[in-house]
């Protein structure tokens, strides 16, 4: 029997990725601002974050919404890459993490890096989600996770992003010379290339001009189901025949 999503084993997370691009400190905050602002519109348990502080309470006396560029700027700044007491390394670029205030299993957070201009790692936007209660229910659809992506995209212009469950990308990982991930939800960027029709009950549709949105499944994706999985390893291959991955080997 499919776990429902009172006790769902599997925990989800949402990330979008991209390569090299100089960036500013101010210009890395201008994006988590709008991003911040396009997320509140996605669920009201993702319109409430909170600077880093060493304990939740601390961090509830510091709140970032709405979003203040200068604010978000400094963050940026005292998250350069650097040895410590020496230089920063500049090309890294920039990385902090925060939370949304919540508490264990009912909690989400936010983790950036941007302004990266070497191949070293992506830059990156990455959101683990609540994993169990009424928030995890209501957040892990395909309605609003698909929101979530597009304000992603739509702030960050990255060259793809996903909402995945972990225990799926682990057991079906990728080469490292894959240009992405398929998830329950994808984001592929028209600078990967055009996403071929996809057979029901996936759906695919364009988030404006940038790129493609890819919805394996209406209901919650988990590895528990055999047809999921089925269905996924159908469209990563339709994806691959259109040259947009690797053949896979697993």
């Amino acid at each position: 029997m499919t776990p429902g999503p009172e006790n769902h084993p599997e925990t989800y997370y949402a990330g979008a990725y991209w390569g090299a691009r100089k960036e500013s400190p101010p210009d890395c905050a201008r994006r988590t601002a709008d991003f911040l602002n396009l997320l509140a519109e996605c669920d009201p348990f993702l319109s409430h974050w909170y600077k880093p502080a060493r304990s939740r309470k601390d961090a509830r006396k510091h709140p970032l919404m709405p979003p203040d560029v200068p604010t978000l700027t400094e963050m940026f700044r005292r998250g350069a890459s650097r040895e410590k007491g020496g230089p920063v390394f500049e090309e890294l670029g920039f990385s902090f993490w925060f939370g949304n205030g919540g508490s264990g299993a009912d909690s989400a957070d936010l983790r950036l890096t941007c302004g990266c201009y070497s191949n070293v790692a992506p830059n990156s936007c990455v959101m683990p989600l609540p994993r169990r209660g009424e928030n995890a229910d209501r957040i892990l659809t395909t309605p609003v996770l698909a929101a979530v992506l597009r304000s992603m995209t739509l702030a960050w212009e990255p060259d793809w992003a996903f909402a995945t469950s972990s225990a799926y990308e682990q057991q079906h990982r990728e080469p490292d010379s894959a240009p992405f991930s398929l998830g329950w939800i994808t984001y592929l960027s028209h600078r990967i290339g055009s996403v071929p029709p996809l057979p029901a009950p996936v759906h695919i549709e364009p988030v404006k001009d940038r790129g493609t949105l890819i919805v394996l499944t209406s209901e919650r994706f988990t590895v528990a189901n055999p047809e999921h999985i089925a269905l996924a390893r159908h469209v990563r291959d339709l994806l691959a025949r259109a040259g947009l991955m690797p053949t896979a080997t697993f």
